[in-house]
């Protein structure tokens, strides 16, 4: 691309959306920050202060049509990501977009279908393989150190209990969506295989106030899968757990296992007499364990619209995950083994 910096406009003033906007205002090599999309007034108001920049919107159109703006990154609840998507391939701005990618594989499909007829980059946001620990792990098993891979197991476990909105999992695909796309996408990249079978249960163990209307609802998920290649597959989530932000990958081989993830958050351990021998600090958040990946997924965002490369995450891989996500929603309320179809 012939500018010297990308525009970009944040779509979602959240806690995520930030991370983003953060990261393109001031430590990504050539792109600026040029607004932030929200439509509550007060989101905006806060981020112009904080980012201190002049733009903000309400709507998305408006950022589509800000010739200032050449690729957006979409930060807003997962119902709406097909139509801003499709619609920001429409006015020729390229894409980072959060997972999961949409609530069906038929929108993802749209969305691909969209990004390709506009011919602009669709990246999607599984920062984990821009994680520094992630990258060192594939490479370990990429050299054969451990022999051929028999199994991935992934965990994600939140310490919050989730937002009133994602009790419909008819509106928010549930914790498989939320929680655990990330480890659906690790196990892929892991395994370098699709899911073949998938089987999942699911409780409410911690949100009691939406068991009236929302029985459905899981709060805590374990799914067991087999892969095309042959390769197994273990996914535990939870949300409420309290204990701390708790994301974990094993990849175990034939001649050794790769153990990816700790609790601590820093290499110091206070022991005293008077108790809590052996107690350490640990992780509380999302946004601190991953904050290099973030940026590091940000960067490669930009270098590919700057390259006209493919990007490191492509639509397909936010696709197959929401594909997992639906089949693991159908085995927790069938009560079965669900094989996904090629």
């Amino acid at each position: 691309m012939g500018k010297d910096q990308i525009g970009i406009a944040v779509l979602g003033a959240g806690r995520a959306g930030m991370i983003h906007a953060v990261n393109f205002r001031k430590s990504v090599p050539g792109a600026k920050l040029i607004a932030v999309v929200d439509p509550v007034p007060a989101a905006r108001e806060a981020a112009i202060k904080a980012l201190e920049i002049e733009k903000a919107y309400a709507e998305a159109d408006e950022a589509f049509s800000d010739d200032e703006i050449d690729a957006i990154v979409v930060v807003v609840p997962t119902a709406f990501h097909r139509d801003i998507v499709v619609s920001a391939a429409a006015a020729g701005k390229h894409i980072l977009c959060e997972k999961p990618m949409a609530m069906t594989e038929n929108e993802c499909e749209e969305m691909i279908a969209a990004t390709s007829a506009a011919g602009v980059r669709l990246q999607l946001g599984f920062m984990r393989r821009f994680d520094a620990g992630f990258w060192k792990a594939k490479e370990t098993v990429l050299s054969g150190a451990i022999g051929d891979i028999v199994m991935v197991r992934s965990n994600t476990r939140g310490p919050s209990v989730p937002q009133p909105w994602m009790y419909d999992i008819k509106k928010s695909n549930g914790p498989l969506a939320e929680v655990n796309s990330h480890d659906i996408d690790t196990l892929r990249w892991f395994t370098e295989s699709e899911f073949k079978t998938i089987y999942a249960i699911g409780g409410n163990y911690r949100c009691p106030d939406a068991k009236a209307e929302w029985p459905d609802f899981y709060d805590n998920v374990i799914v067991s899968a087999s892969f095309e290649n042959g390769m197994q597959g273990i996914i535990d989530g939870a949300q409420g757990v309290g204990y701390a932000y708790d994301a974990r990958t094993e990849v175990l081989g034939t001649k050794g296992c790769v153990f990816i993830g700790n609790l601590k958050d820093e290499s110091v351990v206070t022991c005293t007499a008077e108790g809590n021998n052996g107690t350490y600090p640990l992780v509380r958040s999302w946004r601190q364990l991953f904050e290099p990946a973030y940026l590091a997924e940000d960067i490669a965002f930009i270098d590919c619209i700057r390259n006209g490369s493919e990007p490191e995450v492509s639509g397909h891989d936010g696709m197959m995950a929401v594909k997992v996500v639906n089949a693991g929603n159908t085995s927790i309320v069938e009560k079965r083994i669900v094989e996904l179809s090629k």
